[in-house]
């Protein structure tokens, strides 16, 4: 089964190259333009990994991220116009694994997906009450 990139991006033609680049490069892509669909959406489906705006309407990026670090590891990455530090350390701050100032390269962000993917799958781990699965 191949990877699953959820984006969301409320500009159609970044979201629409971004997952071109991801398609070509092995990944399935979902887009969704507007941040209040985001919770319902993944609800009900599987992702790997999320490319998040930070100004959506609907609902913001980083309260979307916030909701999903409540309750579960799934790497984010962010990708925003917003290039100030406090911005990147903000969203670093609430919990993504990497920040991606526009505009950017559409081959480096399918490099980054790619290398916060790997990390996350070597990282990962079952435990329960102190037991830790070494699936190794």
């Amino acid at each position: 089964m191949n990877q699953h990139v959820l984006i969301v991006e409320d500009e159609v033609k970044i979201a629409s190259l971004l997952q071109d680049y991801l398609v070509q490069s092995g990944f399935e892509a979902t887009v969704i333009h507007n941040g209040s669909e985001v919770e319902a959406w993944l609800a009900g489906n599987q992702t790997s990994i999320i490319l998040l705006d930070l100004m959506l309407p609907g609902k913001s990026g980083v309260d979307i991220c916030k909701d999903v670090r409540k309750s579960s590891s799934l790497p984010i990455i962010m990708i925003t116009a917003k290039v100030e530090e406090i911005d990147r350390l903000l969203g670093l701050e609430l919990g993504a694994d990497d920040y991606i100032c526009k505009p950017f390269s559409p081959r480096e962000v399918v490099a980054r997906v790619k290398a916060v993917l790997r990390r996350s799958e070597s990282t990962e781990q079952l435990s329960d009450k102190g037991l830790v699965l070494d699936t190794d």
